[in-house]
């Protein structure tokens, strides 16, 4: 099983930044998909997530209005768009696959760095 996260970098305040997380190894069109990002010291916090088909969507009141959250079940590939980011953005982001009753897979995370 694997979930590999691309598409951080290093970004100035207001453009935007594409994540991507290609999985392999599990049933990913059964999956809900997350993404989750974390700063040093704290928990990781929820930013968006989308149901099995794509059809339901989930944001963090941080990410309205902002992020969309999509996947493509054909390349097994969820994406994370980040539009008008902002410094606060900064954090280490990760793509998450839960299923009830299965284990959680988690990726190995993308940095994001927002310059004001």
């Amino acid at each position: 099983v694997q979930l590999v996260e691309s598409g951080g970098g290093l970004v100035h305040s207001g453009e935007s930044l594409n994540l991507s997380c290609t999985a392999s190894g599990f049933a990913f069109s059964n999956y809900i998909m997350s993404w989750y990002r974390q700063t040093p010291g704290t928990l990781r916090d929820l930013v968006a997530a989308i149901s099995p088909s794509g059809g339901s969507t989930n944001y963090a009141d941080a990410a309205k209005g902002r992020f969309t959250i999509s996947r493509d079940n054909a390349k097994n590939t969820v994406y994370l768009q980040m539009n008008s980011v902002k410094p606060e953005d900064t954090a280490v982001y990760y793509c998450k696959g839960a299923q009830n009753g299965r284990p959680v897979y988690w990726g190995q995370g993308t940095q994001v760095t927002v310059s004001s």
